[in-house]
């Protein structure tokens, strides 16, 4: 069975670009895969949490994790830090990754450039990390978007050197996996592009809102006066609403809509209205799943003690034969 492998940052919660762009992916593949999925809060280092903000948003990751779906016994939940064994490959993988790709790569001159007063070795090295968190479980499909498909090539670099200059075939080759031939994109309310926490808590639907805080944030979006003439374009501010609601709402209720929107009878304040009370309909079941799971605090410590020890002994095999190849064997 070929093993997938994918992590989300503990930088907050989880909003319904993860959803539907890719954790109900991730229910599909615990049961046809050898699935790892983890928290990355080793990678979140390079922006300084506080140690509470770090601790809150790593526990309210897994909340989110098995309310949208995750089954602990179909796959491996844990995280990132309790498998101190991708920190000591990752120690191994940078002696062979050299200073002029790590500065080529796009994500690096992306935080270079937003970023200056914070670049820091780890950012410089991140590719590595990433790639450590795939080698170490053998991952051969790697669910990712596109703004991460250079660090996978990475990935397949740093492991095919390590054959080349240990002159073994140990480390396979990991490719992007999706099972549609395009991931779903969700908008944020913003008009800016897909939903993110960089454009603010205000473009974001998180799976953790209550039903207030939807109908406000939806409320509040920014649209304009209305068409003026029939069937004219939807300027990126409205056309982003109009996606969100392609995914939420009945195809009946989206004609509706398109139809006022094209005979210039739209009143925005009904569309948002029933935009809303869909999102809210869409996010009920995960919405009060995250309420039960929060109030279980022995199930979620029992998840990541079990997660820990099954991606423990997975690792611990990887780095006994990656010694071993090394030649770092003891003397004694």
């Amino acid at each position: 069975m070929e093993t997938v492998v994918s992590g989300i940052r503990s930088t907050g919660k989880l909003h319904l670009g993860n959803y539907y762009g890719a954790l109900r992916n991730f229910v599909k593949m615990q049961n046809e895969y050898n699935c790892f999925f983890f928290i990355a809060d080793l990678h979140s280092l390079t922006t300084h949490p506080t140690p509470q903000d770090l601790n809150t948003t790593v526990r309210q990751v897994v909340v989110e994790y098995l309310a949208s779906g995750l089954d602990p016994e179909k796959s491996t939940i844990y995280v990132q830090s309790d498998v101190p064994e991708v920190a000591e490959l990752y120690l191994y993988m940078n002696m062979n990754a050299y200073l002029g790709e790590l500065e080529r790569a796009t994500a690096f001159k992306d935080k270079v450039r937003s970023n200056p007063d914070n670049v820091n070795a780890g950012l410089l090295t991140y590719p590595v990390l990433m790639a450590c968190d795939i080698l170490l479980h053998h991952g051969t499909k790697v669910p990712v978007g596109k703004d991460q498909e250079q660090h996978l090539e990475m990935t397949r670099t740093f492991g095919n050197r390590f054959n080349r200059l240990y002159e073994v075939d140990y480390f396979k080759e990991a490719f992007a996996f999706s099972y549609n031939d395009k991931l779903v994109k969700i908008p944020g309310l913003s008009g800016q592009g897909k939903m993110g926490k960089s454009n603010g808590d205000a473009d974001c639907i998180y799976l953790s809102d209550a039903e207030a805080t939807v109908k406000k944030k939806i409320m509040r979006a920014v649209t304009d006066s209305g068409p003026t003439s029939p069937n004219q374009s939807k300027p990126e501010s409205i056309q982003n609403l109009f996606d969100l609601m392609k995914v939420v709402s009945s195809e009946d209720t989206l004609a509706h809509f398109e139809s006022l929107y094209n005979t210039c009878e739209i009143r925005y304040g009904d569309f948002k209205k029933q935009l809303a009370e869909d999102m809210i309909l869409a996010t009920q079941e995960v919405r009060s799943r995250i309420d039960d799971i929060n109030r279980d605090e022995e199930y979620i410590k029992k998840v990541l003690q079990r997660g820990a020890e099954k991606a423990q002994a997975s690792a611990s095999k990887t780095l006994r034969e990656v010694r071993e190849i090394i030649g770092l064997k003891k003397l004694y």
